[in-house]
């Protein structure tokens, strides 16, 4: 392959330093023994149009972006993909052969990608989920339960305005509850489903009671760090199957790296171990 052909992509964000996509996508490009590379760029919000400009004429073919440009990135795009359009947000650019610049958003993909691997009998109709959050995250993640025909969901937010929100924009399958009295649902959910920070490495712990909770319920966290929040191993402790978020990062990247690279890349536990290095 010569130079001028040497396909490349990266993450656009703002900060950036702390991203594993880098280390993600060059695992990959080493694996499957692709000449291309997949670059962190820190770009300020004043500049992300005129940068996703520029991009293309330099070999890019395409970027994730994240935070804070997910939102942005719908105003700046060409095209935007249905699941884009719903959710409010992209994270995955792809620049087409015609010029234009379209705009997909993979992390509900994702999100239900982790559960299907990791618990593949997860049977997303058997009963209502409750998400905890109101963020960019469970906007994805309540878009791709409903896709995946979840019957009900119950949405609990600290801030009970941005879970109105959502529900304004979901519909009537989102039922929002307060985040003092989400507790007692766990008794009748089939999956409960963490999209905050709490829980995080130097973030306060997630304060929810699980004594409701019931054995046959699947849940998972989307915070990776640590990999084993208290919320999963208090869950695994009372029977629970239980899914960390790792897998949510992994999947969310293949179909980026399928488009930029043209090649459909494996999420096994050789990229767990890469990754938790």
């Amino acid at each position: 392959m010569s130079i001028a052909t040497i396909p490349l992509a990266g993450v656009i964000g703002h900060p950036i330093a702390h991203s594993k996509s880098p280390r993600l996508h060059g695992h990959w490009l080493k694996r499957y023994g692709i000449p291309g590379h997949y670059i962190p760029m820190d770009v300020a919000s004043n500049d992300l149009a005129h940068v996703l400009n520029i991009l293309p004429k330099a070999g890019f073919k395409g970027v994730n972006v994240t935070i804070p440009h997910k939102e942005a990135m719908l105003d700046i795009a060409d095209v935007i993909s249905d699941r884009a359009a719903l959710i409010g947000a992209a994270n995955t650019m792809t620049f087409q052969s015609d010029g234009k610049l379209h705009a997909d958003n993979t992390d509900g993909i994702g999100f239900i990608s982790n559960l299907k691997q990791n618990a593949p009998d997860w049977d997303p109709s058997s009963g209502p989920a409750l998400v905890l959050g109101a963020g960019g995250a469970a906007r994805a993640i309540v878009a791709a339960l409903l896709h995946e025909r979840v019957p009900k969901i119950y949405l609990a937010n600290r801030t009970r305005a941005r879970a109105d929100a959502l529900k304004a924009h979901f519909g009537a399958k989102v039922e929002v509850i307060d985040w003092s009295q989400a507790a007692p649902y766990l008794e009748d959910v089939a999956t409960l489903i963490n999209t905050t920070s709490l829980g995080m490495e130097g973030k306060e712990e997630l304060k929810l009671s699980l004594d409701h909770l019931q054995s046959q319920t699947l849940v998972t966290d989307i915070v990776y760090t640590p990999l084993t929040t208290n919320l999963l191993a208090t869950a695994h402790a009372k029977g629970c199957r239980v899914v960390d978020g790792l897998g949510m990062l992994l999947h969310q990247a293949v179909p980026g790296f399928e488009r930029w690279f043209g090649h459909t890349p494996e999420v096994d536990e050789d990229l767990r171990q890469v990754m938790l290095r």
